[in-house]
Parts: structure tokens; sequence; C-alpha cells
């Protein structure tokens, strides 16, 4: 006779956990419910949010393409060469900088420092060559560039 009280005792303690986990189910499919209980305007909000996703993510591949197309004409290769182009003058003030993209198109810019006056050329780059002749600074300055 005792066992079958244990028996029953443990069957209603079963019965008891497993509904215990059902209704904690049932309670989390609810929470998912709109407190005002309005599904059809929580999914029309989330459609909206969903449309306004998509049309930022193709404004933004848009500017993506854009700056991919364009990448290879922008400055990423710079090289700069500091000497004394005058002998009046101590310091290395002097300098010959090369900007330069991808395909080697560019310039060198080249500013000379003395006592009495400061110069400054700027000579074009294509192909990694200069349209005219570089000085060996400005040439020095382009083989740094070309190298980074």
């Amino acid at each position: 006779m005792i066992w079958l009280l244990i028996a029953i005792v443990l069957l209603a303690v079963v019965l008891a956990v497993w509904q215990t986990i059902q209704l904690q189910q049932i309670r989390r499919k609810v929470d998912a419910v709109p407190t005002d209980g309005n599904v059809f305007a929580a999914l029309d909000h989330l459609e909206d949010l969903t449309h306004d996703t998509r049309e930022r993510t193709a404004d933004v591949e848009g500017r993506v393409a854009d700056l991919e197309r364009r990448m290879p004409l922008a400055v990423n290769r710079t090289g700069v060469v500091a000497y004394n182009a005058f002998g009046n003058i101590t310091g290395q003030l002097s300098r010959s900088i090369a900007l330069l993209n991808d395909r080697g198109d560019g310039l060198v810019i080249s500013i000379l420092v003395s006592r009495e006056e400061t110069l400054f050329f700027v000579k074009e780059v294509r192909d990694g060559q200069g349209t005219e002749i570089l000085s060996p600074e400005e040439d020095a300055a382009l083989d740094r560039a070309m190298t980074s």
C-alpha cells in the first residue's frame, strides 16, 4: 500500500514538472505577441524596417562601388627625400615629395630652400616615370613612393 502511495506521489510530481515546462513554453510564445495584441501592426512595422534597411544597403552598395572604381586613382604611395639644395644653408630643409596612385601616376613636388629664397617645383609622373627630367632627389622620392 505504501508503494502505491509513493508511486502516486511520484507520478503527481512528474506531472507537475511537465506542466510547468509546458506553461513556460506557452508564456514565451505569448510574450512574443505585442501587448496590444495587434500582431499585424507589429508585422507591418517589421516590414517597414526591413524596407528601410534594404534601401540603405542599396545606397551603401552604390557608394562602395563608386569608391572601388575611384580607388586606383587615389594617392596612396608617397616618398619624401630631405636634402641640402644649396651650399649656403644646412639642416636639410629642402624636400622632394612624390605623390602617386596605384598606377604610378601623380606628381613630384620639390621645395628648395636657401637663405634668400624658396623655390617650388612640380613635375608630372606617368606610369612611374617623370614626364620631364627629374633631379636625383626627385628620382629618389619617386623610387621611395614606387616601393612603398
